[in-house]
């Protein structure tokens, strides 16, 4: 019995010493990859921080933009319709004017002015 124990402990003590060679050796080998992973895990995450900042200052721009055209618009618009109102006057001015000249017959003062446009 006293040599059973003997091969029993001599056993354990084998088992503990691959137990720890084969931690040791893993860690070894595994520690170096292990780490280029996390640094490569570190630089993306940092990258992808970095993106999202630049995608929400983009959006932001991107919104100024339109609301800019849009205010653009608005005052193109505006002008436009002015301008519009300012020029009735005058176009009707310029009708009874050429009516006149022309002793009010409107196809008269057509006729006449795509003469003179052509020269005729």
């Amino acid at each position: 019995m006293n040599a059973w124990l003997i091969r029993l402990a001599g056993a354990g003590l084998l088992i503990l010493l691959g137990i720890a060679v084969g931690t040791w050796a893993t860690t070894n080998h595994f520690r170096p990859l292990l780490d280029t992973e996390q640094d490569q895990a570190a630089q993306c995450a940092a990258a992808r921080d970095n993106l999202a900042g630049l995608a929400q200052e983009q959006g932001k721009a991107l919104g100024d933009l339109t609301l800019a055209a849009n205010e653009r618009q608005a005052r193109a618009e505006k002008a436009v319709s002015e301008a519009m109102a300012s020029a009735q006057d005058d176009y009707a001015a310029a009708n009874r004017l050429q009516q006149e000249r022309t002793g009010g017959d409107q196809c008269a003062a057509a006729s006449s002015i795509i003469d003179k446009e052509l020269g005729l």
